[in-house]
């Protein structure tokens, strides 16, 4: 692998930067145990093309900052120089920490978590949050001080010398190599495509690992979003700068006029159903009488906030981010609030998502493959895609359907290297186990899920794809199971994933997040357990638009769109198993239509080559085996 991307690498660039067809792309599906980080980061080291790697997730990024470059650097022996970037809001903001630190609220009472932050000061030398292993997930504190691209003053603030943020961007500037996620990558090229300047250096190279994310993250990107919540902040940022920066009358005006932003946000999200979940706009907004005026209502005070803030910021430093903010929430909300018939309706769905305490509206494109061309692949001459699931079926089809690739794009695959036929086996039911949708199906569920746990002695994850069928067999294990049970949502992810990997014997039920990046090895898991075939929710308006759209070109949404995300979606699930060449165990797939129904096949080719049997008297045959080999 590492010597195929070094002679992607050497090859000449190709046509005219800004036009079509000016990037090569190699999509590499690289499986568990092949050590893809390692295959990519030599060769690209080596060239001395400045490359950005983007992940998915932060933690990828600190693993490859904190054990792979460490590695590679002592190997090389030479200083690598990368520079780890992540979203701004992982950075403290020194101006809005002194503001929270002596503000009057913190003068009358102590603050445990706040002395420590000032300690840490004194010998951090990023202010990455990470740093603080202390600090909870959904703490109260860290939202308050963190460095928000839409709260930065810019050149304005007092503390821009002295800025993380700043001295970070310094750094990225002059680096060879730097890692980032795949948000911050596709918010750069939003800013780029809108004339917005941009967070980081231009570069040669970009390596996208995790690749199979990208058409969901780019969706967030080239979309419009607006949102109660962002109405809450910005009030909340005039009113403490005001009470700080302005003379009482004028801080007591525009204070009044941003607390009536909120209440009129207040009313506007009244008229939502309070079932929670994403739903088509344009059917809530047909159905809803008034709309029209009520979101009027909205957009002219945002605008009087913008037009009183633009006021302020001609008088006093630091207002003129708080009205560009006021401007574009209002901006935002009369495109996706008030859409003009016609005008975005081919391109885009309209819908909105009812959290526990808080309202989205969104207008996402169907497609993303036009804004990936436009600004992707006209931009960057070198551009390597690689994740453990890119095939579906054994085919890179879909991903370059979905992406906008060419159909000659450069692909290699490369299978684990993990022993599947001799330590694992795939167990699916026996032709009498009840479909999803039949009668019967949630009792077998449970009981088969209790028997695999009994031939396996805990030691499982078990994925659901659904909370109700995750509540469900937990309320059942939690009478029958004599292993201890770990159940998503009742502590931090982190804290479940260490108590399921200190305690060796323990099962672990949990749904989405978990079907990726839980990576224990050894005896703790020795099961991977799914309840069901993971189709997406055929509901959910982003998906129902982008299957009328493959209707619409003639195609079969279900062949084409909705069985190779659930393939995608399977193989991670069952990947979770397999971590290192000494681990063995169970994968099982709770869903008998991998046999009854044709389209069964395309999920069983994209397996591992684990021996598939349908009789629990082989499971128990195999962990016996183990037990004498081991």
């Amino acid at each position: 692998m590492a010597e195929e991307i070094e002679a992607f690498l050497a090859a000449p660039e190709q046509g005219i930067a800004g036009m079509e067809g000016y990037a090569q792309v190699m999509l590499i599906e690289a499986e568990t145990g092949i050590g893809k980080s390692l295959a990519y980061l030599v060769p690209a080291i080596l060239s001395g093309m400045r490359t950005v790697v983007s992940t998915a997730t932060i933690n990828l990024q600190d693993q490859l900052v904190d054990k792979e470059l460490p590695l590679i650097s002592r190997v090389l022996g030479q200083d690598i120089g990368a520079v780890c970037v992540k979203g701004r809001q992982n950075y403290l903001c020194l101006h809005r920490w002194y503001q929270y630190r002596h503000s009057p609220q913190m003068s009358l009472v102590g603050d445990e978590e706040c002395d420590l932050i000032a300690a840490w000061l004194d010998t951090t030398e990023t202010g990455d949050r990470a740093e603080l292993e202390w600090m909870a997930d959904r703490g109260s504190l860290w939202p308050k001080i963190s460095a928000h691209s839409y709260q930065c003053i810019g050149s304005e603030c007092p503390e821009w010398s002295s800025c993380f943020v700043n001295r970070l961007r310094k750094k990225a500037a002059t680096a060879r190599l730097l890692v980032v996620n795949h948000h911050l990558y596709f918010s750069d090229l939003a800013l780029r495509q809108r004339g917005f300047g941009e967070i980081l250096p231009r570069h040669e190279v970009v390596i996208f690992d995790e690749a199979h994310h990208l058409e969901q993250v780019a969706t967030a990107f080239y979309g419009t979003s607006f949102s109660q919540y962002q109405v809450y902040d910005l009030v909340s940022d005039v009113v403490q700068q005001a009470e700080s920066e302005l003379p009482a009358e004028e801080g007591d005006r525009i204070i009044g006029t941003a607390q009536g932003i909120r209440a009129r946000i207040d009313g506007f999200v009244s008229r939502f159903p309070q079932k929670r979940g994403r739903y088509s706009l344009l059917e809530l907004i047909e159905g809803n009488l008034g709309w029209q005026e009520e979101v009027q209502l909205v957009v002219d005070g945002l605008q009087r906030l913008a037009d009183a803030l633009l006021e302020l910021s001609r008088r006093y430093d630091n207002w003129s981010t708080l009205t560009e903010r006021a401007g574009e929430l209002c901006q935002n909300l009369t495109l996706v609030g008030m859409p003009e018939p016609g005008l975005y309706f081919d391109t885009h769905v309209f819908w909105y998502e009812r959290r526990e305490r808080s309202v989205n509206l969104s207008a996402t494109p169907i497609h993303v493959a036009g804004d990936l061309q436009n600004s992707l692949y006209t931009a960057v001459p070198k551009i390597i895609l690689t994740s453990a699931t890119l095939t579906t079926g054994g085919s890179f089809a879909y991903i370059k359907e979905r992406l906008g690739l060419a159909e000659d794009s450069r692909t290699l695959k490369f299978q684990s290297p993990f022993d599947y036929r001799q330590r694992t086996i795939c167990y699916v039911p026996g032709a009498g186990f009840p479909e999803p949708a039949s009668p019967g199906y949630e009792t077998a569920l449970c009981e088969e899920i209790d028997a695999l746990l009994k031939i396996t002695r805990g030691r499982a994850l078990v994925l659901f794809t659904s909370f109700k069928g995750m509540d469900l067999v937990a309320d059942h294990l939690s009478r029958t199971l004599q292993y201890p049970l770990l159940i998503q949502g009742t502590a931090s992810r982190s804290r479940l994933l260490e108590r399921f990997r200190e305690q060796t014997d323990s099962v672990l039920l949990a749904v989405a997040s978990f079907w990726e990046g839980v990576d224990i090895a050894g005896e703790s898991l020795s099961g991977v357990i799914i309840d069901k075939l993971p189709f997406e929710v055929p509901s959910d308006p982003v998906v129902q638009a982008r299957m009328r759209a493959i209707v619409g070109a003639g195609g079969n949404p279900f062949f084409d769109f909705q069985i190779p995300r659930a393939v995608l979606s399977l193989r991670q699930g069952v990947g979770r198993l397999m971590r290192s060449a000494g681990d063995a165990g169970l994968i099982a797939v709770l869903d008998s239509r991998l046999f009854s129904k044709r389209y069964g096949s395309v999920f069983l080719k994209s397996l591992p080559p684990s021996p598939v049997v349908r009789d629990m008297v082989e499971i128990q045959d195999f962990f016996g085996m183990l037990e004498k080999m081991v």
